[in-house]
């Protein structure tokens, strides 16, 4: 990685509870800006002398500081929605957040154009406890309006002390008007991984991946190892839940792919004017045996999630399980500024390793399954593709809308009817396991086979 950037303990993603903090892979840089000597800032001049008249002349007092961070976030929103100027109390609630506990929520939002969108509830948070959901819209915190206000400030509205009471109004599919939600804040303990063992005769494991945070590699070699001592012997299938992962730190999530990859490429990244790209290879050295692996995702799975699985999906070491992922292929750094505040700024695209760029588009299940709940696409939440100023991907044409190489195509396995209770997609995973670990013919399984890289 570029030596400028340095992954430190913070947050999608995720867990930052504000998807403008977190719907990325984070890097994190003390850089100086590099001055244009062509051009002069000629521009700065007319800002100087509008500031001063509106110091001077305004019919209020106003302050400097007040004017000048308008001006930035102003700035700021002219470029793609995840780049923005995280004023001192949004940039230490984001390291608060990364570090894994806090007060509030425990709810992943995002601007989708007027609208305040929930991306997902944090597992066992007391947003998820009240019942909200994917593709929820916040219109009011405490009565008042959220249209006007950044999105900081309305994630500030919603956090608090523990115990302390919320009134969120939702506004859902199907709800006539929005219904009134009181939430009571609690400490959030982001664990970033669940795991249990699904069947102990067969082997097979579950793990569940919440949100890429400073040491999320290690919580999952920490399961992996609980889930041996458990079954005594080794894992023989593992289900990877990634759903409603709202991504987070680039560094956790290239560790958690290499956990599972021997070599190869597990993400590239290039920004404007880079001599080459920024290439993330595995290593064989503490790599997981080579059983089955079985990949969750959905509309919730966003950045550092949608970089394990195309990793895993490119190199043939798992199938991939659900519904199309978010599309967001873009990498952010955080620039720490001199007064408290921060700029993330959105600096590269990423690739999967087979040069796939997911921007718009998403990662493609191997097996396409919808959740039960899910009616039609539309009622699975916001995509980056309908955030107002997204980036536009460049291989965005017919090739780039077709399944990864090798991968059987989704119309294989139809997505079944939604089911009145049940983890269907979870369900779909463990016969994706059952079939790859059973002695028949490959025609016959249900899915590609997951080989080691």
């Amino acid at each position: 990685m570029n030596r400028r950037f340095f992954p430190r303990p913070v947050a999608s993603g995720a867990l930052a509870l504000l998807s403008l903090l977190l719907l990325a892979p984070v890097r994190w840089a003390w850089a100086a800006p590099r001055q244009d000597t062509t051009q002069p800032y000629r521009s700065l001049d007319v800002f100087s002398e509008v500031l001063a008249y509106v110091e001077n002349n305004y019919v209020e007092d106003v302050q400097e500081k007040e004017l000048v961070y308008g001006a930035i976030e102003g700035l700021l929103q002219k470029l793609d929605p995840h780049s923005a100027f995280l004023r001192p109390e949004a940039y230490r609630m984001m390291k608060d957040e990364t570090s894994g506990e806090f007060d509030g929520l425990g709810l992943e939002v995002v601007l989708q154009g007027d609208d305040v969108v929930v991306v997902a509830p944090v597992a066992d948070s007391p947003a998820e406890r009240a019942g909200l959901q994917p593709g929820d819209r916040i219109v009011k915190v405490d009565g008042a309006s959220v249209r006007d206000l950044p999105l900081y400030e309305v994630v500030r509205r919603m956090k608090g002390p523990a115990g302390t009471k919320v009134v969120l109004e939702v506004m859902r599919v199907g709800f006539r008007e929005p219904q009134s939600l009181t939430v009571v804040r609690d400490r959030v303990r982001t664990s970033s991984v669940d795991w249990k063992v699904l069947d102990p005769a067969a082997g097979l494991v579950y793990v569940k991946v919440k949100v890429f945070q400073d040491r999320t590699d290690r919580q999952l070699k920490k399961a992996l190892d609980d889930a041996r001592q458990k079954l005594g012997r080794e894992v023989q299938g593992l289900v990877l839940d990634l759903r409603n992962n709202p991504g987070g730190l680039l560094d956790q999530a290239v560790r958690v792919a290499d956990r599972f990859l021997t070599s190869g490429v597990i993400v590239s990244t290039e920004g404007r004017g880079q001599r080459a790209p920024e290439v993330e290879r595995a290593r064989e050295k503490d790599t997981e045996p080579p059983y089955p692996v079985a990949v969750l995702v959905n509309r919730g799975s966003a950045s550092a999630s949608e970089i394990v699985a195309g990793a895993l999906q490119d190199q043939g070491r798992a199938v991939i399980v659900g519904t199309q992922t978010f599309g967001k292929g873009s990498v952010q750094t955080i620039i720490e500024l001199e007064d408290g505040s921060a700029l993330k700024l959105t600096v590269a695209k990423y690739y999967t390793p087979k040069h796939r760029s997911i921007q718009e588009l998403g990662i493609t299940p191997d097996v396409v399954v919808a959740d039960r709940a899910t009616r039609s696409p539309s009622d699975e939440g916001p995509a980056e593709r309908d955030l107002k100023r997204h980036l536009h991907n460049e291989q965005r044409d017919e090739a780039a809308l077709e399944p990864a190489p090798d991968a059987k195509a989704p119309t294989a396995h139809p997505a079944p009817a939604p089911q009145p209770a049940g983890d269907v997609q979870l369900e779909r995973a463990v016969e994706v396991l059952r079939g790859a670990r059973a002695p028949r013919a490959p025609e016959a399984v249900a899915a590609p086979l997951p080989t080691r890289g």
